[in-house]
C-alpha cells in the first residue's frame, strides 16, 4: 500500500541544494585614534586647565610706577580686557595710579569708575573683590574730588553695588565692602555724603537698608549742629523713625545713633527743658505712633 504525504511535514531539499555552513571568521574592528580613552595606561594624561589664581595686595604694599605717563596709556586698554585676569592686574594698577599718581588718573576717573562698577557686577569673586579694593583706594586718594569728576548717576551705581556687596553672604566679599563704605565716609564730607545716601534707606533689599542706614549714622554723627541743620532735623528724625521699625538689628541701631546725634543738634538751641521741648518737636513732626518710640530713644539713654 503506497503511503501519501503528509501536508505538514516538513519539505525534504535535495542534497545538491542544502546550504552548506561556512566557519565563523571574527573580524577585529581596529579603534580610531579619536576613541581610545583618556584612560589608555600607555598615554600620559593631558594637563587639567587651572584657573589663574589672584594676589590681593594691600594699598600700603603698592609701589609707585617708575613711568606712570607710560602705563597710564595703558591702562585702559588692560581694563577693557576680555581677560578678568587681566582686568583685575589693571584695578590693582588703578590702585596704584591713585595712591601715587592721582593727577594722572583724574582725566580717566570716570572711565575707570564705570569699569570698577563692571566688575563688581560680575560674578567671579576674585574679580568683584578687587574692584572693590581699587573702589577703597580711589575713595582714599579723591575724597570729595569724586562727586565732581564723575557723573552723579555713575557714582550712584557705585554706591548701589558697594551697598549691594556689603550684604551678600560670601563672607570676604562682604567684609571688602564694609572696608569700602568705611573709606568712603572717612573720605567724603558728610553733609554730600548723606544726599547721596538718605534714598537707600527705602530699598525694597533689606539688608541694603540696613547697610546704608549703619553709613548714615557714621556720617551724621561726624556732622556739627550746623550741618545737621542744614540737612534739616524733620528729615533726619522721620528717616531715624522709619528705621527703628526695620526687620534688621543692624539698621534699628544705626537709627538710634541717628536719634542722639538729631537731639544732641537739637538740645543746642534748647537749654531749657530739651527734653520737653523734644517730646513737643517729636510728637509735631511724627505720627502719633512714631513719636512715643523717639522720645523713650533719648528718655532711656538719659
Amino acid at each position: 500500500m503506497a503511503l501519501r504525504p503528509i501536508d505538514n511535514a516538513l519539505p525534504i531539499t535535495p542534497d545538491n541544494l542544502r546550504t552548506k555552513k561556512h566557519p565563523k571568521v571574527s573580524i577585529q574592528t581596529h579603534k580610531r585614534a579619536s576613541e581610545i580613552g583618556i584612560h589608555d595606561e600607555n598615554k600620559a594624561p593631558l594637563p587639567q586647565s587651572v584657573d589663574a589664581s589672584v594676589d590681593y595686595i594691600a594699598s600700603e604694599n603698592l609701589k609707585p610706577f617708575q613711568d606712570p605717563e607710560s602705563n597710564i596709556q595703558s591702562l585702559i586698554e588692560g581694563l577693557d580686557s576680555k581677560d578678568w585676569v587681566k582686568v583685575c592686574k589693571s584695578l590693582n594698577d588703578v590702585r596704584r595710579f591713585s595712591l601715587y599718581h592721582s593727577s594722572l588718573l583724574l582725566p580717566v576717573l570716570e572711565k575707570v569708575i564705570l569699569v570698577v562698577i563692571k566688575a563688581m557686577k560680575n560674578p567671579r569673586s576674585a574679580l568683584c573683590k578687587t574692584s572693590i579694593m581699587a573702589a577703597s583706594d580711589i575713595f582714599d586718594a579723591f575724597g570729595g574730588k569724586l562727586l565732581d569728576s564723575t557723573d552723579s548717576s555713575a557714582f550712584d551705581q557705585l554706591l548701589l553695588q558697594l551697598l549691594l556687596k556689603a550684604s551678600q553672604d560670601k563672607k570676604f566679599v562682604c567684609e571688602e565692602a564694609d572696608k569700602s563704605l568705611t573709606a568712603l565716609v572717612n573720605s567724603i564730607a558728610p553733609l554730600p555724603l548723606l544726599r547721596k545716601l538718605h534714598g537707600f534707606v527705602n530699598h525694597g533689599n533689606l539688608r541694603v537698608r540696613a547697610k546704608a542706614a549703619v553709613s548714615i549714622s557714621n556720617s551724621v554723627s561726624k556732622m556739627g549742629s550746623d550741618k545737621i541743620g542744614e540737612f534739616g532735623l524733620v528729615p533726619l528724625l522721620q528717616m531715624a523713625s522709619d528705621l527703628l521699625n526695620d526687620r534688621l538689628p543692624e539698621a534699628r541701631e544705626a537709627a538710634r545713633s541717628i536719634v542722639f546725634s538729631v537731639y544732641k543738634a537739637f538740645s543746642e538751641n534748647e537749654k531749657l527743658n530739651p527734653e520737653e521741648t523734644w517730646q513737643s518737636f517729636c510728637e509735631t513732626n511724627l505720627s502719633t505712633i512714631q513719636a512715643p518710640s523717639m522720645i523713650k530713644v533719648v528718655s532711656s539713654s538719659q
